[in-house]
């Protein structure tokens, strides 16, 4: 095998400090597990802003272009917010997106049982919680056209376009079902059939798709209704898929049900298994450089990574297990530590991953 080649994209906020300890990880499998790779670093976001005046240089998407794996870690804050609509740090996360054509977002839910009072639900509701929601990344709402605001009747109108063919659904459902396959072969798609023509076209696209297979059983609930199933019986759901807004929306619920997304990594990958790897959680520029933010989701979304892009399941399986040992220790960042339990900073709980991972 050829020695595989990663772009990391440390970003804004929070992002240099959990992008350098998912770097730690990565030296440690270079070091000691037989781990073939070699890693540049790029700028995207309000760093690359105010290095290069665009959030998304055109040096970065080469070097993304060539890569066989992406690691970012956020981008954004709020010194950002009065700059051009074009220019700010979401416009690069956005075109990196489509630039690479990565169409599928894969965000687990899973709640590991060592952080089970965190949740804001019952034990008993979320317990051994493990939930997978397949989003559309590259269509939809975000990015149809027509979009923008103009005058009218002497006030301004804000739209935006709802569009998807049925290429891009077939994809995405296919994807959905692959997913269910390896799992426990239930997928539930989320639209808004009864209401917006684009979920008409969504259902009965995911319908035909399905006939390919047989062995996954598939279902189907509304945004609203799935919203408020996830806060009620999420155990229910193994697999959703469903689209771009829906998906953005229902991840971070799903998100909040383990209890801190500072757990909970991603991945979005293209039709050549290329992947950009992130954790969900955002800049957080209220706590950056203060070593408090959590790296596990920076350090799992490197197993996913492993595990999707690179193809090497044992070490992602390694990466994992070294983080489900420090959390059995006892070793917590401030966001996942109950009343009167020892806190640790990101650097110490990178560190403490790396000496798991031996």
């Amino acid at each position: 095998m050829s020695t595989a080649k990663i772009l990391i994209l440390p970003g804004d906020g929070i992002g240099p400090e959990v992008s350098a300890e998912a770097e730690k990880v990565l030296q440690a499998l270079r070091a000691d597990h037989g781990f073939d790779a070699e890693w540049t670093h790029g700028l995207i976001g309000g760093a690359a802003f105010d290095a290069t005046g665009e959030p998304l240089p055109a040096a970065t998407l080469e070097v993304a272009r060539t890569s066989d794996a992406v690691l970012l870690a956020a981008v954004g804050g709020p010194k950002y917010d009065l700059a051009p609509r074009d220019k700010r740090p979401e416009r690069g996360l956005l075109g990196i997106r489509a630039a690479l054509g990565l169409y599928a977002n894969l965000r687990p839910a899973i709640l590991f049982p060592e952080l089970a009072a965190a949740s804001s639900l019952k034990p008993e509701l979320v317990s051994d919680l493990d939930i997978l929601i397949v989003r559309e990344l590259t269509g939809g709402i975000y990015f149809g056209e027509p979009r923008g605001i103009r005058e009218e009747g002497g006030q301004r109108i804000g739209f935006n376009t709802e569009v998807y063919s049925e290429r891009e659904i077939e994809r995405i459902a296919r994807t959905g079902f692959e997913a269910a396959r390896l799992r426990s072969k239930r997928l539930c798609s989320i639209d808004k059939h009864n209401v917006l023509e684009s979920s008409e076209l969504w259902r009965e696209t995911v319908i035909r798709v399905g006939q390919e297979f047989a062995d996954v059983q598939l279902s189907h609930q509304y945004v609203d209704n799935a919203a408020m199933q996830l806060v009620r019986a999420p155990k229910q759901f193994d697999v959703i898929v469903t689209s771009n807004l829906f998906g953005d929306i229902l991840s971070d619920i799903a998100a909040q049900l383990t209890g801190s997304i500072g757990m909970l990594p991603s991945a979005s990958l293209n039709e050549r298994g290329q992947g950009m790897y992130e954790p969900i959680h955002g800049s957080a520029p209220d706590i950056a450089g203060k070593n408090l933010a959590n790296p596990l989701a920076m350090i799992l979304s490197v197993a996913m990574l492993l595990r999707y892009s690179l193809k090497r399941s044992d070490l992602a399986d390694r990466v994992s297990a070294a983080v489900r040992r420090v959390l059995a220790s006892g070793l917590r960042t401030a966001d996942i530590a109950r009343a009167g339990e020892a806190k640790i900073g990101t650097r110490e709980m990178g560190d403490a991953v790396v000496v798991a991972l031996a």
